[in-house]
């Protein structure tokens, strides 16, 4: 189908994904309790990744049917050190109440030992605010932050299929351009986010899972030479005929990209990677800081990650012909998942 440019289902009358593409907003209608699955099999997930020169934090709210949990990993990138605290829900099945459309609805996370809110404000603007008694070492964090779009703005929306697992399908959108500012506090240590300088990734995925997948996937945002740069670039196990989840932008304009793909040396996850594109253009390396790894399982699912932070440099050529050279800060992974 290709680009998709007015408001559509997904699912079809029988429950099964029939429409398949990307769009430059949340054009994809997504109704998980009219899908054909059974609700274990329902994926649903909203990540923030905000950054600034020292720092950089991760913000996650899972439901994966059978499990469900909260995630967050604050990192120092001038200490080299880093600190996480994940909170496990047992059979959320939906119970999470994560929103269907990534414009209306927020998620409140309130448990005795988890207070973690994702806001979404009518202007498009995202807050942030948590605290968590026992976050590191008996340490409290607390704090709030506000993540504001650039005006205006465009999201790169995919939806795709597995093929040979027909209830399958990923309905992704991806909004890198955020600025952000606020404070985070872990016990003595105070986290300053200034506007200007400090940015947001959001992520947005809604599915049915399969039954294996193996997903790639970076994302960074800065200012270089005055312009907001950002990027969001990966792929996985599903089938990417339609259109890949792959672009830069500009001030919050999509440049959209065809197929990239990752090199990551067999010997060291920390060597330099390299990135590419089939279309010739963009030419990437990202150098990894530091790394986190992390496993989630109950009974028969298990879900692996392996995260990092660091720096991308490179250049891209936008739609218009026109050559940026760039070098971000942000973050790459691998995540394997298996039934």
């Amino acid at each position: 189908m290709g680009q998709i440019e007015a408001p559509v289902p997904i699912l079809d009358d029988a429950g099964n994904p029939a429409r398949f593409g990307w769009a430059r907003d949340s054009y994809f209608q997504y109704d998980p309790d009219a899908a054909a699955a059974s609700r274990w099999r329902i994926s649903e997930a909203d990540r923030y990744v905000i950054s600034s020169p020292t720092h950089l934090v991760v913000f996650e709210i899972i439901d994966n049917g059978f499990l469900g949990y909260s995630t967050i990993c604050l990192v120092s990138l001038r200490d080299k050190k880093q600190f996480m605290f994940t909170s496990k829900i047992a059979f959320p099945l939906g119970n999470i109440e994560m929103p269907h459309s990534i414009k209306t609805g927020s998620i409140r996370l309130h448990k005795k030992n988890v207070l973690l809110d994702f806001i979404a404000m009518k202007s498009g603007a995202r807050i942030i605010k948590v605290d968590i008694p026992q976050f590191d070492h008996y340490r409290n964090m607390r704090g709030e932050l506000v993540l504001i779009p650039p005006r205006p703005a465009e999201s790169l929306a995919t939806v795709m299929p597995w093929r040979g697992d027909q209830p399958a399908f990923r309905y992704a959108l991806y909004s890198p351009w955020f600025s952000a500012e606020g404070t985070l506090q872990l016990g003595a240590m105070g986290v300053i986010f200034t506007k200007g300088s400090a940015w947001g990734v959001f992520d947005w995925t809604r599915g049915v899972r399969p039954k294996a997948d193996t997903r790639y996937w970076a994302a960074a945002c800065g200012l270089v030479d005055g312009r907001q740069i950002s990027m969001s670039i990966g792929y996985d196990s599903a089938d990417s005929e339609h259109g890949t989840g792959n672009a830069f932008f500009v001030g919050g304009k999509l440049h959209k990209l065809n197929h990239v793909t990752f090199h990551i040396s067999p010997s060291s996850w920390l060597a330099p990677w390299r990135f590419t594109s089939n279309d010739n253009r963009l030419e990437m390396t990202f150098t990894p800081e530091i790394d986190w790894e992390d496993s989630n399982r109950t009974f028969f699912y298990t879900i692996k990650r392996k995260q990092f932070y660091g720096s991308f440099c490179g250049k891209v050529i936008l739609d218009d012909k026109s050559v940026v050279d760039f070098k971000l800060t942000g973050f790459a992974e691998r995540r394997k998942m298996r039934l």
